[in-house]
């Protein structure tokens, strides 16, 4: 059988990675090079990365991206490597097997080019968070896809945040609170779901997934609030385990 012709590329390493790097590995795919872009390095954003399968192939190569300014690139490492140290990880990072190349964008706009010849162009923008986050927006083929989560807007919407998102096909947003929530969450580093589907309506984006559920919300609320949000915005979907979805 030839092996799979899709690609893939990662936003953060959160748990759900460890199955993600499973199902790389069931696909059969030949592609040898992952990249893994990371909106900042808050502990539920790193702390799968140690049990993600390709990472043990000495035949992949993983290409960890941040938008870095003018921090120097073994910043970057020492990030992955400290959590792995043996006080915290049985296997350190220089023995996982695969090849890890460290990226730190220093400008806001990049374009690779994978192995099908299609550029792929990825650009960044800092929001607000504790310690600082950054937006990416994919663009493909006349396709874009926008992340940005862990934003807080404060009391306005960040404009900048609109005008990055502006005609997304698919735009994944922060909805962690509802709005009354919102109002004792100051400081957090979060946005509301009404939040969300503001940007959605003011950027005129496609698709709204909002994502990073708060842990205290069970599955009736956020089935409830996901249906709050469609009131606002209709072509919207609260983020589920295993979600697929097709520009």
């Amino acid at each position: 059988m030839a092996p799979e012709t899709r690609r893939i590329g990662i936003i953060d390493a959160g748990t759900g990675i460890r199955k993600l790097g499973a199902d790389f590995t069931a696909m059969g795919t030949d592609q040898k090079e992952i990249f893994i872009a990371f909106t900042h390095f808050h502990w539920d954003h790193i702390q799968g990365f140690p049990f993600f399968g390709p990472a043990y192939d000495p035949t992949t190569t993983i290409k960890i991206l941040a938008k870095g300014g003018k921090r120097r690139a073994h910043t970057l490492k020492d990030i992955f490597a400290t959590q792995m140290q043996e006080t915290y990880f049985p296997v350190s990072m220089r023995d996982m097997g695969a090849n890890f190349d460290f990226i730190l964008l220093d400008s806001s706009s990049h374009t690779f080019i994978p192995p099908d010849g299609i550029p792929v162009t990825i650009k960044a923008i800092k929001h607000r968070h504790p310690g600082d986050a950054y937006s990416y927006r994919y663009e493909r083929a006349g396709r874009s896809i926008v992340f940005s989560t862990d934003i807080e807007h404060g009391d306005a919407i960040d404009e900048n945040i609109v005008t990055f998102a502006q005609g997304a096909d698919i735009l994944i947003h922060d909805g962690q609170y509802s709005n009354e929530e919102l109002a004792t969450k100051r400081g957090w580093g979060h946005s509301s779901f009404e939040q969300a589907a503001e940007v959605a309506i003011r950027a005129n984006v496609r698709q709204l997934v909002v994502t990073h559920h708060d842990p205290d919300h069970d599955d009736d609320y956020l089935e409830n609030a996901e249906k709050l949000c469609q009131d606002i915005f209709p072509d919207a979907l609260f983020a589920r385990e295993g979600m697929v979805l097709s520009t």
